[in-house]
């Protein structure tokens, strides 16, 4: 069955960086998109970022949130069927539990919070 697994969710400082990770298995679509959301305390599920695993070619078919544009970059090993999170400049407000996902179609950010297949999350704390 599909599983989705996060890692590298720690508490750090803010203007500081950190990557996290997510090892898919079992994924049923041939091509498909991946992404990231996040959630914080009392708040709603924020897409952030997605992936065309299937056109992806140096970075023509990610997609991102205006709220982590230009600090966060995401990539996928197709090779080891894992999505990656970087993430520079961290504030604050970047807090939250963080969530990759996996669905056959649409690659949009927006979308990402209800893909059909997603992890257990993992903590990001900034302070």
């Amino acid at each position: 069955h599909v599983q989705l697994v996060e890692s590298g969710g720690r508490s750090v400082m803010a203007g500081g960086s950190l990557g996290l990770s997510c090892a898919a298995t079992d994924i049923p679509y041939r091509r498909y998109c991946m992404g990231w959301f996040r959630q914080a305390p009392g708040g709603e599920r924020e897409g952030i970022a997605v992936i065309d695993t299937g056109l992806d070619r140096g970075g023509g078919m990610r997609y991102y949130s205006d709220s982590v544009k230009g600090r966060f970059t995401i990539s996928h090993d197709n090779a080891a069927n894992t999505l990656y999170l970087q993430m520079n400049d961290l504030k604050p407000e970047d807090t939250a539990v963080y969530y990759c996902a996996a669905a056959g179609y649409p690659c949009r950010v927006e979308a990402v919070p209800g893909y059909e297949y997603r992890g257990q999350g993992t903590q990001v704390t900034v302070s």
